[in-house]
């Protein structure tokens, strides 16, 4: 399927694509394909492709000297583009405790929602979701797929302190945070794995358009699989879609 995209000129050196305001995986689908045909095009100037949920920047180097013409190369890219090799998506498995230790908002929200919190989880672990994008932080998985009985506001007063892996709601979205930061979404577990490593050839273990799928441990299986991380020797369960 193909969009009728809208080109912008962004800053001095990138240029903006983008896709209808939706976030679907259609829309992504076709994000993540141009992506790759760009990136396989040889264009000269480019620089970085970088997408997001319906949109791509696309940004070459100082030398560039006239934009437009970038924008119609790629257009035509995009025009008459064939079917490219996208490397296939990975469903990642990722062990959550739901304990109370570590889940601060779980029993307000769910109580909210007139929901059990053994409902809540089981909701929330048994959907697959789909990796849009990464970002705020260094390996922050933005999810699409949440449950719209699950969806909760982000917190009107946002912690100044959220530990690291804590697994969270934040509007129609779920997500880990990857590091000890701020955030304004609500805690309903936590992960013991580590969503980005900068010691790794790949420090970020996931890519847009992966899957994403929580499964509930015990505070000791959380223990227990937080020391083989720290040993650098636990392996993510995956499986090739």
């Amino acid at each position: 399927m193909a969009f009728k995209l809208q080109y912008k000129t962004y800053g001095a050196h990138a240029v903006l694509v983008e896709w209808p305001a939706v976030i679907d995986e259609i829309v992504l689908r076709d994000v993540l394909y141009f992506k790759d045909i760009i990136e396989k095009s040889n264009i000269k100037y480019l620089v970085q492709v970088n997408s997001a949920y319906n949109s791509l920047i696309v940004i070459y180097d100082e030398s560039v000297n006239c934009l437009s013409l970038q924008i119609v190369i790629i257009d035509k890219i995009y025009a008459t583009r064939n079917k490219a090799n996208i490397s296939k998506a990975i469903l990642w498995r990722i062990p959550v405790c739901y304990d109370a230790l570590f889940s601060l908002d779980l029993a307000s929200i769910s109580g909210a929602k007139n929901m059990s919190e053994i409902e809540f989880i089981k909701q929330h672990s048994e959907a697959v979701y789909t990796v849009y994008f990464i970002g705020f932080l260094p390996g922050f998985l933005y999810l699409g797929g949440l449950n719209k009985a699950l969806q909760t506001p982000r917190k009107s007063t946002p912690r100044l302190h959220v530990e690291k892996g804590a697994v969270a709601i934040g509007g129609n979205q779920t997500g880990v945070y990857p590091n000890t930061s701020p955030g304004g979404w609500n805690i309903i577990g936590n992960s013991p794995i580590n969503f980005f490593d900068i010691s790794k050839e790949k420090p970020c273990f996931a890519k847009a358009g992966d899957r994403v799928q929580f499964y509930p441990v015990s505070l000791e299986k959380h223990q227990e699989i937080k020391v083989l991380v720290e040993a650098g020797v636990y392996q993510i369960e995956n499986s090739i879609l």
